[in-house]
Formats: C-alpha cells, sequence, structure tokens
C-alpha cells in the first residue's frame, strides 16, 4: 500500500522548495535567454546524421543464427523479435522487432540553490534522432555502457554527484519505465540530487529554474524526453499566493487543488491500487522475445527492417557526427516511426478538483503488461483504414475537440538516442462535461496528488502519461 510517509532525508519543505522554483518564470512568453543558448550550442559544433545501409555499421552485425542486430561488444542495446499475444482487442497477436536495452540508465538533474532558490543544471545535448539535433536535457543522461566507458570515449560529465553520495544529496529517486511498444523492459533511474559544492562552469551545460524549463516545455521539440520524465516525479506542494486570474483561471484554480491532498478525489487510493492491479490481473498479455529472423509480417532489406504493409516503424542505421559528445563519430541502428504521434490527456474539474483520466494500457513490452497512459495514446496514421470499433476510445473526440477546450498543444520528441524523428503531439484538453465522471472500466480520474504519489514508484505511469504530467505542472 502506497502510503504518506515523508519523502526520505528530505524533510516536509522539499515539495515548497520545487514549487518556488516552479513559480519562477521569466516574463514574456518564452524564457528566450535559454533559446538563444540551445541555438548558440547547435551552430557552436558540427553535426551530421545520414542514413545509411546496415552493412555500414560499424562495430554492428546481424546474429548469422537468430537475425537478431547487435554490436560486437555485447553492450548497448540490441534488435530482436518480439511475439505478443492478448485475450482481448482488435488484434490479438503479433510479430514486431524490439529493442533489447538490459542495462538501467541514469537520467539525473543536479539542482542547487542559487540566491535562496533552486535551480537545475541543464544539458544542450545532441542526439542523433532529434528532429532538430539539440534540445534540453538532463544533467547526466547516460547507459551503463556509456557510464563504464565501452565506446572507448570521454567520461560522462558530473557523473561523480550521482555516484558519490558525499559530493550530494538524494532527492528523487525511482525507476522508471520507457516505450513499451518500442523497448523490452526498458527501465531507467529518475534521480535528482543536490549539492553545496561549487560546480566548474561549461558551455554545453546552463542553470534554470523550473520554472523557465516548464516554459520550454510549451514550444516545439526543445525539452528532450529524459527531461520530462525526470520533471515528472518532482514532488510539488500547492501553489500559495493570489489566486489564478486571467484566461482560463477556474481551470488553474482546480489545477492547484488538485495538487493538494487535503482535497477532494474521485477515487481513493486503495481503489485505485485496487484497480491498477485488476486491470494487470484481468488483461493477459504474453510476451516472450523470438529470434529477429522468425519475426512474422516484417520485411529485412539492405536498408530497412520494415513492416509489410508500410505501418508502425522502420529500423534503420545512420551514421553520426558529433562535436559534443564523448565520441566524436560513429553509427548505430535507430528505429524510425512512420507518422506523427498523438499523446492526448482529457481532464475536468470534479468538485472544484481538476482529474486527470488515465487508461490502464497493456503494452509488450512492459515487464507487467500494464501501466497507466495517457486517455489517447496512439499514431492515428495506423488507423485510417481501420473500422470505429478497432479505433482508441476517445480518439475521435481528439481529433475534433474545439480549440477553447485544449490548455497545452505542442509536439515532444522521443527519446533521440534510440528513435530516429519520433514525434508525437501532447496536449491538454478539458473535457468539461463532454466525458461523463463514470469512466469506462479500463480509465481512473485521479488528481495530481495522487499521481505523485504513484510516481514515487516504479511501474506505475508510463513515459508518456510522465510526459503530460510534467506539461500539465506548467499551467499553474
Amino acid at each position: 500500500m502506497i502510503t504518506d510517509l515523508p519523502l526520505a532525508a528530505n524533510g516536509p519543505a522539499l515539495p515548497a522548495r520545487f514549487t518556488e522554483s516552479a513559480s519562477a518564470r521569466p516574463d514574456g512568453a518564452t524564457a528566450g535567454g535559454a533559446l538563444a543558448w540551445l541555438a548558440d550550442r547547435r551552430r557552436a559544433y558540427t553535426f551530421e546524421v545520414a542514413r545509411v545501409p546496415f552493412d555500414r555499421l560499424d562495430d554492428w552485425a546481424f546474429d548469422p543464427e537468430t537475425g537478431d542486430l547487435g554490436h560486437r561488444s555485447g553492450r548497448f542495446f540490441t534488435i530482436g523479435g518480439l511475439r505478443v499475444s492478448t485475450g482481448e482487442g482488435w488484434v490479438r497477436q503479433w510479430d514486431q522487432p524490439i529493442i533489447h536495452q538490459p542495462e538501467i540508465g541514469v537520467l539525473g538533474f543536479l539542482v542547487k540553490e542559487i540566491d535562496g532558490l533552486l535551480h537545475v543544471l541543464t544539458q544542450a545535448k545532441m542526439e542523433p534522432g532529434n528532429a532538430n539535433v539539440v534540445q534540453l536535457s538532463p544533467t547526466v543522461q547516460a547507459t551503463r555502457s556509456n557510464q563504464r566507458r565501452v565506446h572507448r570515449g570521454s567520461g560522462v560529465r558530473h557523473l561523480e554527484f550521482f555516484t558519490d553520495p558525499q559530493r550530494a544529496r538524494v532527492l528523487v529517486d525511482s525507476l522508471q519505465s520507457e516505450q513499451g511498444s518500442w523497448f523490452l523492459g526498458k527501465r531507467n533511474r529518475n534521480i535528482v540530487v543536490e549539492t553545496t559544492e561549487d560546480v566548474p562552469e561549461h558551455d554545453d551545460y546552463r542553470w534554470l529554474t523550473i520554472g523557465e524549463i516548464q516554459e520550454l516545455l510549451r514550444l516545439d521539440d526543445t525539452v528532450n524526453m529524459d527531461a520530462r520524465t525526470v520533471l515528472a516525479c518532482l514532488p510539488f506542494a500547492r501553489p500559495t499566493g493570489a489566486p489564478p486570474t486571467g484566461a482560463h483561471s477556474a481551470f488553474r484554480a482546480a489545477l492547484r487543488r488538485s495538487m493538494d491532498p487535503g482535497e477532494g478525489s474521485r477515487h481513493t487510493m486503495g481503489s485505485v491500487l485496487s484497480w491498477f492491479t485488476d486491470a494487470t490481473v484481468r488483461h493477459e498479455v504474453n510476451a516472450r522475445p523470438v529470434p529477429l529472423n522468425e519475426v512474422k509480417g516484417w520485411v529485412r532489406t539492405p536498408e530497412a527492417i520494415s513492416h509489410e504493409e508500410g505501418r508502425y516503424f522502420s529500423v534503420v542505421g545512420a551514421r553520426v557526427t558529433a562535436g559534443s559528445r564523448e565520441v566524436g563519430s560513429w553509427t548505430q541502428p535507430l528505429l524510425a516511426p512512420h507518422g506523427m504521434g498523438l499523446t492526448a490527456l482529457l481532464v475536468r474539474n470534479i468538485g472544484g478538483v481538476l482529474h486527470v483520466l488515465l487508461h490502464a494500457r497493456p503494452e509488450g513490452g512492459h515487464p507487467h503488461g500494464v501501466e497507466l497512459a495517457p486517455t489517447v495514446q496512439c499514431t492515428p496514421d495506423n488507423y485510417l483504414e481501420w473500422p470505429k470499433e478497432a479505433r482508441p476510445r476517445f480518439l475521435d473526440y481528439v481529433e475534433r475537440v474545439p480549440g477553447d477546450r485544449v490548455r497545452f498543444d505542442a509536439v515532444q520528441s522521443e527519446e533521440g538516442g534510440r528513435f530516429h524523428w519520433a514525434r508525437s503531439r501532447y496536449t491538454v484538453i478539458d473535457a468539461e462535461d463532454d466525458v461523463p465522471v463514470e469512466e469506462p472500466e479500463d480509465y481512473r480520474w485521479l488528481t495530481l496528488h495522487q499521481v505523485g504519489r504513484l510516481l514515487r514508484h516504479s511501474r506505475y505511469l508510463n513515459v508518456q502519461a510522465r510526459s503530460l504530467i510534467a506539461c500539465l505542472h506548467s499551467l499553474w
């Protein structure tokens, strides 16, 4: 059972400190200085990403027996096969390529109090799959192979603050998942540590308040996925001060009340956990790895591995040059989605408190089969020729909703280290009375306080839901 125990060793003031930093936002619509810095870092180095055939991938090869695509070192990751069967849904069995990356990486923010206010050390990081190359990233974003320098490059800057307990104090620490449709059982350590030391300056790093980062979240392809997931795990308190005014003030007031443990929720925490456990048991997801050369319905050419109907995604090869990375150039496979994703969170005021509608969604790559997802999470192009009953629930509503119901809307990039131009429209929609309070079986209305309690732990919210929670926190 999840309880309201104090955050370990941090004291009761930690959520208030994060909230104070989130309230420190720059004047104007965007954090202009941070944008100028990101643009400067793009110009400072040579960045090139070119598609190449598989036989031009250095140190990567297909296993002659299994067909799996892996690195000669046996580290980093492997492209293998997955066979999934479920007891429900329009498609009940399928095969697909999937990324096997059993290593647990570190996604970490270093924070420090500057002039009495918490600041976050952000990084302007190049990833080969980013649509605009450089995005705002955590202080440290590294796999175990990178930490151990399997790539024979330079070390991970600032890693010592996350590995030496004498250098920093842990504020947030939890294992969280990545995309369950593209990764097999992938987990990263989402961690925030605080230091009082002087941190050496570097052109690729910049101290920002949480509020400044939240302003950047509203812009397309600016804050990367790894930063968003760590931001979602921060504990916030209900903001104090004058009540919201101006546009959508009632929405913002309900949002603030949603963060308060003393405000009413539609469901108790115990009933939410029981419902989630029941959904995990009820959805029979049988997923097992198979050799890549046994995957049905997919075709391998010298340039790509693609579905025979041209849907979903392809696996491609890339040659990368990056002047700001630990290694100046390398080759690797990337997963390239077909079509823009749609990730939508429906919210509504219930009894004066904002609630978010989460979906207990099964995905083949999740170790326990089910995690809580946004209300809608799909690539709409994949359903263009499908009958109405096969389309995701609430998709038609989201695609037709009037603009005045939209509270957040930005295109966000997914993980650029493994995916090529994987982009989704992230949107928060105030459904008001359009969506009933009574939920379908696999959906539940939760308050932000309840979501925050779940995020202290692993295996509850998937990475898309965490991204949207980070975006929702920017709307106070």
